[in-house]
């Protein structure tokens, strides 16, 4: 009785191996899968920290062009107040003084006469704006609203 046990467990104990035969060699198959697709993961996550580099260069660079275009704005803005104030005294003195009027003819003093009643800056407005370039938007895209806070660059990398 024990030797048919062990003949019909014997049976089933070689279908139990092959089972487990089977489960290990997919679980093998699995793990390959599993290791190919973690190398190109590691593969994929270099190429995009090489571009994320790349870009991070370019994003310096940008910073930096736009702090030296704004610190040329500033200046050119600067030089056009203290001409707009030369300018201003000048039509001041042509207008104040009476060999102003008897050298420049009635055209000029009127035309020097409107500019000098008005801000001399909101005369020449129109003339000194680059037409390419539409500052209607200025309270929206002003220079002084560009922030340089680097806390979108902080990301936690691990």
């Amino acid at each position: 009785e024990q030797g048919l046990q062990l003949l019909e467990l014997s049976g089933s104990v070689e279908e139990d191996y092959m089972r487990i035969a089977r489960c290990f060699e997919a679980t093998r198959q699995r793990c390959c899968r599993l290791e190919q697709d973690g190398h190109r993961a590691r593969e994929q996550l270099a190429r995009v920290e090489a571009e994320r580099a790349a870009l991070e260069v370019k994003l310096k660079h940008a910073r930096n062009q736009v702090e030296v275009e704004m610190k040329k704005r500033h200046r050119a803005e600067a030089e056009l107040e203290k001409q707009e104030r030369k300018l201003q005294l000048v039509l001041e003195l042509l207008m104040r003084e009476p060999w102003g009027k008897e050298v420049l003819s009635r055209e000029q003093c009127s035309v020097l006469s409107a500019l000098a009643g008005r801000r001399l800056g909101a005369a020449l407005a129109p003339i000194r704006r680059s037409s390419a370039v539409d500052e209607s938007c200025q309270s929206l895209l002003s220079h002084s609203d560009i922030s340089y806070d680097r806390t979108e660059d902080d990301v936690v990398r691990s």
